[in-house]
């Protein structure tokens, strides 16, 4: 038996090899951002903990000492892996006069990691930085 030379015969197979490796690449591109998103989301929540944990304190020691800590523990009970994690807190408006309003703001930067996912150009760290702020009690006891 011989097939013509524009003969369709195998056409298929190769259209559904071809059409599985983009489905594939898009389900991992699909991952990646979530992953990113997911980092994204878990750090400002981390960063809103912070600035609320080091509003609570009563001086700007234990507003930051309590701020990296919220962080860390944030963070690590979430499962998000950070490769660097720096946690910068402003206390300046922290001791405001009583019945002003001060804030405490939480900076939290955050490398993570994404070698586990095998997509190119997704490989290595992607810096996230998130900023949150929380109102100290204007009518709290100062020292």
């Amino acid at each position: 038996m011989r097939i013509p030379w524009g003969s369709d015969r195998g056409s298929a197979s190769a259209e559904l090899v071809l059409l599985a490796g983009l489905v594939l690449m898009f389900a991992l591109a699909v991952v990646g951002f979530g992953r990113i998103a997911l980092a994204n989301q878990t750090v400002q929540s981390a960063a809103n903990a912070a600035a609320r944990d080091a509003s609570l304190a009563r001086t700007t020691s234990d507003a930051q000492s309590n701020a990296r800590d919220t962080a860390n523990a944030a963070l690590g009970s979430s499962g998000i892996y950070c490769r660097t994690l720096t946690v910068n807190v402003d206390t300046s408006r922290m001791d405001a006069a009583i019945g002003d309003v001060g804030t405490v703001s939480a900076t939290i930067t955050c490398n993570v990691e994404l070698s586990d996912i095998s997509l190119p150009g997704l490989l290595g760290t992607k810096e996230i930085t998130v900023t949150a702020s929380s109102p100290v009690d204007p009518y709290r006891e100062r020292r």
